[in-house]
């Protein structure tokens, strides 16, 4: 990658999209290609082709998807599997099909089995049942990989795939019911302390382990890989995570923390879970030890990340 090249950040208005947006302007690179979902639906495939075909990107992260929590994936399957099926083909083939160097496919923790073994490797994919609440777009997600990979075999392309564990960061979506879990505890807390709330409802029983990821390292994790490595060397996908898991009910009690850190200990509100709700994969922690020897590691800490989180969240409320 150089000045001169052409590179196309599909979805750059959402969470991970934004930060790739910042981590490429950070190293220089200014010939930026960005259209919002207003501009460019991804699922049209003809608008697709012609969009690559009249721009002609070099280099291709995408980022787009249609993403939520445990809530909407449940209540809307078929539009999570159908919508990002749509993208990853249209995107992919039309990469290919007007000549792109390189692409860089954004995937997700959630391909790998509900009771992979812990920590969980590249190697368990589709060696196990998935996690019933996020099935569909979990297929959507590992037909991607497939995708890139079968392009690669048939076609000689350069197309890899990251598959991040949880993220959270700036320009995130603090949906309450059917956004993910760090996010939407944000938003939870912050309206309880607006209204003097005595407790909190959240959903499950607090046991769930999960890995968090700051957006921005996903971001410096896929510019570095696009930067220095080719399909064949990740072994066509990789994993990117932090290394560090927590508990549900421990994450609540950081966010609660930190939104709550002006106020005494005593006017903090109850958590309350609600156990009709479900849990989701009891545990999910990746394997980023392949990443880790190509010389890449996680620098935001958790606490660092919700903090920070926070502010984004206060700057941008508009109610």
């Amino acid at each position: 990658m150089d000045a001169t090249d052409k590179i196309y950040v599909a979805g750059h208005t959402g969470l991970v999209g934004s930060a790739l947006v910042r981590a490429l302007q950070k190293a220089s690179y200014e010939n930026l290609l960005l259209a919002t979902h207003a501009e460019l639906d991804l699922r049209d495939q003809a608008a697709t082709r012609a969009f690559f075909e009249a721009q002609r990107p070099d280099y291709v992260f995408l980022a787009a998807a249609t993403v939520g929590g445990i809530g909407a994936n449940s209540a809307a399957p078929a539009t999570f599997i159908a919508d990002n099926l749509a993208i990853a083909l249209n995107v992919i083939d039309a990469a290919y099909c007007s000549g792109a160097k390189k692409l860089l496919n954004l995937g997700s923790s959630c391909i790998y089995p509900k009771l992979a073994f812990q920590p969980i490797s590249e190697d368990a994919l589709m060696t196990g049942p998935l996690e019933p609440t996020n099935d569909a777009y979990a297929l959507a997600k590992i037909a991607a990989i497939k995708l890139c990979l079968a392009y690669n075999q048939q076609y000689g392309t350069e197309f890899l795939s990251l598959m991040p564990t949880n993220l959270y960061g700036l320009n995130d979506t603090y949906d309450r019911e059917g956004g993910h879990v760090l996010p939407a505890l944000i938003a939870k807390f912050d309206d309880a302390k607006r209204v003097g709330a005595s407790e909190v409802t959240l959903w499950g029983d607090g046991s769930p382990l999960r890995e968090f990821l700051w957006a921005d390292d996903i971001a410096a994790a896929a510019l570095y890989l696009m930067q220095r490595y080719t399909a064949a060397e990740i072994g066509g996908w990789i994993n990117v995570g932090s290394g560090e898991e927590i508990s549900i009910a421990a994450l609540a009690e950081q966010v609660r923390a930190v939104v709550y850190a002006d106020a005494p200990t005593e006017e903090r509100p109850r958590i309350i879970w609600n156990t009709s709700k479900p849990n989701g994969t009891p545990r999910k922690l990746l394997d980023s030890s392949r990443i880790n020897r190509l010389g890449w590691q996680a620098t935001t800490l958790l606490a660092e990340g919700i903090a920070l989180a926070y502010g984004d969240y206060l700057a941008r409320r508009t109610s």
